[in-house]
């Protein structure tokens, strides 16, 4: 591709003979790859996953999956259309070569590209011990051999579970266990389930709905030791002091990012992703915006304007999803073609027989208010404010109502925002929506905010070599 063009003949030139590399065999991967191909893109392109499958829908995998109702293998995602790429599955990008154009790969292989999509996502955080994460019965739940694991040790009946862990992950896992009337144990070192994502307030009602359901959840308290016999787990040592008789342990202790292999390329990656811009294209490590690699997905760090231009990361469907489609555009078009992809948060979850959903960034607020239904009955909306103006919102079982919220977010509505006129609570006043420190243990959320934080200030001093 040399030569002199003028701008619409490279666009052209480039969408007829390019090479774009796809590292992620992902929900982003499969959906920017098709995004190419509908927008025209017919150059050569190659997708690079370190699992042995094609991608696959991983929410089904904590829920229904479990619960026996979908095999493991069951949640390829349906192919939107053709996309003619190879495959090159089953192993692991280990390097790259910014300069070259070069994605290396474990098996020696290198693949050379014109663009670059990083859509890596994250994988599970294991069991901090490796010889007790090797026990049998010790689970972590990312993949689809963790979820058809876990969910044939459910199947046996075992005598007791114990989930380590009160994020969405480990509360579905939690219900899901209820669900089939098997006794759990919820270990969390935090305050309560759901702290980090949604806070104190919420926390007092989701720990209401596990104990109700007779989940024995312990809060405060960490998971010292597993110990074994046979190769198999038995006990567990909790910080209290406590040992419990447990034979299924579920790691439920957050993701980790999948950056190391761009360790050395210069690239602005670290535990909260790779840094990018609104249009998904990656920065250096100066902060320099790059011209041919770009992010997607679970992996991607990117500013948002609704959110004092803070970098956000977000293990969300949606996310994953419209940033594959917008960083798709903008590799193959100039800059008065791209566009920016500034998503509005939004997930759901179910659990205990409640189906939550949120939109914002809840975790940004620190007021909260009950603007309709009863959080008694756990039927019921709330709005998250900081600075007088609304952030986020959840709904127990009042999920229509999300876009009405969505919209006020997207606004930058007042705080407390505008009644709906439907279904007002009996109390609506404003109170702290009690987040805990950053520095306090806390289940991570699915959407973090990684500006600035004023309470981490510190320096550390090292002595000269």
């Amino acid at each position: 591709m040399t030569g002199t063009y003028s701008f619409d003949e490279i666009v052209t030139k480039f969408r007829a003979e390019g090479r774009i590399a796809i590292v992620g065999a992902s929900l982003a991967g499969l959906r920017a790859a098709e995004a190419l191909r509908e927008k025209g893109f017919n150059g050569s392109l190659t997708i690079i996953g370190d699992e042995p499958h094609e991608p696959y829908d991983r929410p089904p995998l904590s829920k229904q999956v479990l619960k026996g109702w979908v095999p493991a293998d069951h949640t390829k995602l349906p192919r939107l259309r053709r996309v003619d790429a190879t495959w090159k599955l089953g192993v692991a990008a280990v390097g790259l070569d910014r300069i070259n154009h070069v994605v290396k790969l474990a098996n020696g292989e290198d693949v050379e590209y014109d663009r670059l999509l990083i859509a890596t996502g994250t994988r599970a955080r294991p069991w901090p011990n490796p010889e007790e994460a090797a026990l049998q019965g010790v689970f972590t739940v990312r993949t689809t051999e963790d979820a058809a694991g876990l969910a044939a040790a459910l199947k046996v009946r075992p005598k007791r579970v114990l989930i380590v862990g009160s994020g969405f992950v480990g509360s579905e896992i939690a219900s899901v266990c209820r669900d089939l009337d098997l006794p759990v144990t919820v270990a969390e070192r935090g305050r309560g389930p759901l702290m980090g994502a949604l806070g104190g307030v919420i926390s007092e009602i989701a720990a209401g709905m596990m104990r109700d359901a007779g989940v024995d959840l312990r809060t405060g308290v960490a998971v010292r030791s597993l110990e074994g016999e046979a190769g198999k787990v038995r006990r567990a040592q909790l910080s209290d002091g406590t040992v419990l008789d447990v034979d299924v342990v579920v790691a439920s202790l957050g993701s980790i990012r999948n950056v190391e292999w761009l360790e050395g390329a210069g690239l602005a990656a670290g535990q909260w992703g790779v840094g990018c811009d609104a249009g998904c294209r990656a920065f250096d490590i100066n902060g320099v915006v790059t011209d041919h690699i770009f992010v997607a997905g679970d992996v991607a760090r990117a500013p948002h304007v609704l959110y004092d231009y803070e970098f956000m990361s977000q293990e969300h469907w949606d996310n994953a999803v419209f940033g594959a489609q917008v960083a798709a555009n903008n590799m193959i078009n100039l800059e008065v073609g791209r566009v920016p992809h500034l998503p509005l948060p939004s997930f759901w979850s179910g659990q205990f027989g409640v189906n939550i959903k949120s939109v914002g960034v809840c975790s940004y607020g620190d007021q909260i208010v009950f603007t309709q239904g009863s959080p008694s009955e756990r039927r019921f909306a709330a709005a998250y404010g900081k600075r007088g103006r609304i952030v986020g919102a959840v709904t127990f079982n009042h999920g229509k109502w999300l876009p009405y919220y969505a919209a006020l977010i997207e606004k930058s509505a007042p705080f407390p925002p505008p009644p709906p006129g439907y279904d007002r609570p009996v109390e609506a006043e404003v109170m702290a929506a009690s987040f805990p420190d950053p520095r306090e243990p806390a289940g991570n959320p699915d959407v973090v905010l990684t500006g600035h934080d004023p309470t981490s200030r510190g320096a550390e001093f090292r002595p000269r070599a």
